[in-house]
């Protein structure tokens, strides 16, 4: 009796499920159709374009553009700017590492800094919370406007008309248009906009962080800084260490913020950029999706990295 019970239970769930499973496919099926038309086939297809010979001469007749084999690759790999030749044209490869890694660093940096500020209690913390998030909320457009028009280069510009009134300076300057100058106030731009992703994980980090641990380490007389270096620290490596590499790999892929600064000129020409030049610039969409594939074979390596690093540590 009990077996025949057991049966029609059963054979009542096998038709729920497999109903269930075609809903999940239905509402599945327009998200993976999205996908597939937004990311897999642009990806699929810029690697075809960047085994072929495509511009303006054959841009209605893609498909049979003629097959260049590794040529786009020679091609922007010989390009002057994309190699490094001196520190006056360092190329986009150096350009791309020194911005990336220099912007990386300074974000973790600063997202440190105030993740131990906001996780102690003080009047306001609420309010403080939401100030220092509001370079990652704000519309990059609006915050890289603004940006330009304090580092001005007229007199009217806000940075230029405080440093004359303090008669620190005799003449306006052009401080996004001079080399070294604006892939440092790139930096800088970069760090500040995206500290508060830094700031999120670690001060989430910090809040785990078992309170008797520091009380012990006070009762055997450690001073503030034993204690940030042997309990604050160790217990944020992990933290510190994938909010690094992921935002290292996002940098890598970043175009909006050099663009709407400097639009690339004057040292700040990163991959991405060259990428855009190439193709809608020189029209050479070939040349262009070979940068790009560039760009992705170094941005896996920093994802191979990342998941043998930080995530085989973390599962550990």
């Amino acid at each position: 009796m009990k077996i025949q019970i057991k049966k029609k239970a059963s054979s009542r769930i096998t038709p729920l499920r497999k109903s269930e499973a075609r809903l999940a496919h239905r509402y599945i099926f327009p998200t993976a159709l999205i996908v597939f038309g937004l990311v897999i086939f642009p990806a699929i297809y810029s690697i075809w374009i960047a085994f072929h010979d495509v511009g303006l001469k054959n841009l209605n007749d893609v498909l049979h553009a003629p097959y260049v084999g590794f040529d786009n690759f020679k091609s922007v790999i010989n390009d002057y700017t994309f190699k490094f030749e001196d520190w006056s044209n360092a190329g986009a490869v150096v350009t791309s590492i020194l911005y990336s890694f220099g912007s990386t660093i300074l974000t973790v940096f600063l997202g440190l800094i105030a993740a131990l500020l906001l996780n102690r209690p003080f009047k306001g913390r609420g309010l403080a919370r939401s100030v220092f998030l509001f370079p990652y909320v704000a519309p990059i457009v609006s915050v890289a406007f603004v940006w330009r028009w304090i580092l001005d280069p007229r007199q009217s510009g806000v940075l230029n008309d405080i440093l004359l009134k303090l008669n620190w300076i005799d003449a306006p300057q052009a401080y996004l248009s001079t080399r070294g100058l604006a892939l440092l106030l790139v930096i800088l731009f970069e760090a500040w906009r995206y500290f508060p992703f830094a700031m999120l994980m670690i001060l989430a980090r910090l809040q785990a962080i078992d309170d008797l641990q520091y009380e012990a380490a006070e009762v055997d007389g450690a001073n503030t800084w034993q204690k940030f270096i042997y309990i604050t620290l160790p217990e944020l490596k992990y933290v510190l260490g994938s909010s690094f590499l992921l935002r290292l790999i996002w940098t890598f892929n970043k175009f909006d913020d050099v663009f709407l600064l400097t639009g690339g000129g004057y040292g700040t020409k990163v991959l991405p950029i060259l990428t855009y030049e190439f193709s809608f610039k020189t029209f050479n969409f070939g040349k262009g999706a070979a940068t790009a594939m560039i760009l992705l074979v170094i941005v896996i390596f920093f994802m191979i990295l990342y998941s043998k690093t930080v995530m085989k540590d973390e599962e550990e």
